[in-house]
């Protein structure tokens, strides 16, 4: 009888302290809600490649697309386009510290799901550390390969979080 009293306790202790999370978008972070496009790369023509980033962070989310420049050919030729490729991937963020976290995957250019193709496809997960942020500037630096990503604000969004 007292294991059948205790379970039932422990049970509705457990139930209690349960909370449904609610069925709408979270607001993100405010100083990086716009979009924001890096225009250059620093030292870009001695480098084998690089990426110039766009993104757009609404609320949690994060959209961004990618324009990548390469002079080595990492893919096969009917890909490569003569070294210039665009990519995409949209997801959720977070910041941590002074760390930016991106969990997304790659896109279409239409931000639809990218299950096959040229360039990358799976998951987008990524890592910088925010060095400077303010009005209309920011600069990133990648975890990955500590480069720096340079970002000028384009446009202010305001956050109007949605139902999922």
């Amino acid at each position: 009888m007292f294991r059948v009293l205790f379970s039932l306790l422990f049970v509705t202790v457990l139930a209690a302290s349960c909370r449904r999370l609610p069925d709408i978008q979270g607001k993100g972070e405010g100083f990086l809600q716009g979009i924001w496009n890096q225009d250059s790369v620093a030292h870009a023509e001695k480098l084998l490649s690089y990426t110039l980033h766009n993104f757009k962070f609404t609320c949690d989310s994060f959209y961004v697309d990618m324009v990548t420049h390469s002079k080595a050919n990492y893919y096969s030729d009917s890909c490569f386009n003569n070294g210039v490729w665009k990519e995409y991937a949209k997801g959720t963020y977070q910041v941590r510290s002074d760390t930016l976290f991106l969990l997304g995957t790659y896109t279409k250019a239409n931000y639809k799901q990218k299950i096959s193709g040229c360039y990358q496809i799976g998951q987008y997960i990524k890592r910088f550390k925010v060095i400077y942020a303010e009005k209309d500037e920011m600069i990133f630096e990648s975890i990955e390969n500590q480069r720096e990503l340079n970002l000028k604000l384009k446009q202010p969004i305001t956050c109007i979080p949605k139902a999922l």
